[in-house]
């Protein structure tokens, strides 16, 4: 979540509506681990 801070900074200052995901639990093989997150803007920007 840290690596992505700087960036909801900045989308808070310029008003943007986004949502963040976290991973809470991986069961078995996955390309990020639990505690990874991802932001989402209005317009669909990751």
């Amino acid at each position: 979540m840290l690596d992505i801070a700087e960036e909801l900074d900045r989308w808070v200052a310029e008003g943007r509506d986004f949502a963040v995901a976290t991973v809470v639990a991986v069961g078995g093989s996955a390309p990020r681990g639990a505690g990874a997150a991802l932001a989402v803007d209005a317009d669909g920007t990751a």
